[in-house]
């Protein structure tokens, strides 16, 4: 069996607002499948700030999935920012948004990654392959009037978190204003296609919240990613996905986080032991 993961986080951006935790949900991440889940260093895959480029995702991505098999364990984890955009090609047609993540380069004129481009990704993987996707970053349509993102640096380190959400520009905007109202609940990066047994997404918030980039513990980390590793360490890596959801959701409530952590997959990978197809003994 083999493993493989690919590790993206972006704290330094070319062009758009900067974060702080992404790093460090990358590191903490990493060393949560090197310690509980027998990955080596030649099994995973980083790319953080300048290095996280579309097109080096987008190879990076390739390098996950090539000759993948039957019982092979895949992860992609990404933090940074995320958004929406209008779908424009007319295959959208349950919700009419694109949901997308930010890469270094990021630009509104195609430099992003859709829920289009991993779906044609992951969907092509054989039957057997067990893929775990984390998705640290806010991918909300109530916040396309959001302000910008950036937290003054007079006010320290300790004040609100910062959303993970890019507000696309007023030209983006303008192509679907007023018609808000008339789309479908949007679908995010799911897909009909694939199967939801072997092909598992762990998003950070609800497709209407925004994801925290905080101060927690003396560092800057994802609030998701954060209660992820902390209750899986607590564990000692031994506990299910529906339990490790519901203490993360109870953690993030406790400490005054509005963010829902959401968890896509089948009730039978719902009681299975986190990073695993088996049932949790």
């Amino acid at each position: 069996m083999a493993r493989r993961a690919l590790m993206v986080g972006v704290n330094d951006y070319k062009s758009i607002n900067d974060l702080s935790g992404c790093i460090n949900d990358v590191t903490n991440m990493r060393s949560i499948l090197t310690t509980y889940l027998g990955f080596t260093n030649n099994d995973i895959r980083v790319l953080t700030d300048s290095r996280a480029t579309k097109a080096n995702i987008m190879t990076r991505l390739g390098w996950l999935t090539k000759n993948a098999k039957a019982g092979d364990y895949l992860v992609f984890h990404y933090s940074g920012h995320g958004s929406q955009i209008r779908d424009r090609d007319g295959d959208e047609l349950s919700d009419n948004m694109d949901e997308l993540i930010c890469p270094y380069d990021m630009n509104w004129d195609g430099t992003f990654i859709t829920d289009d481009d991993l779906n044609k990704t992951f969907k092509a993987l054989p039957d057997g392959v067990l893929l775990e996707v984390f998705l640290d970053a806010c991918h909300s349509g109530t916040g396309l009037r959001e302000a910008g993102l950036g937290r003054p640096a007079e006010l320290g380190p300790k004040n609100a978190p910062v959303a993970r959400f890019l507000p696309p520009p007023m030209d983006i905007v303008c192509r679907h204003e007023g018609e808000e109202d008339t789309l479908k609940p949007k679908r995010g990066f799911q897909s009909a296609k694939r199967s939801t047994l072997h092909h598992i997404l762990w998003a950070g918030c609800r497709d209407n919240q925004t994801s925290a980039d905080a101060y927690i513990g003396g560092t800057y980390n994802g609030a998701f990613t954060y209660y992820f590793c902390k209750h899986m360490r607590a564990a000692g890596g031994n506990i299910s996905r529906n339990d490790l959801l519901t203490r993360i959701r109870n953690s993030l409530r406790h400490e005054g986080y509005d963010q829902v952590p959401q968890l896509e997959c089948e009730a039978t990978a719902r009681a299975a032991k986190a990073f695993s197809a088996k049932t949790k003994k």
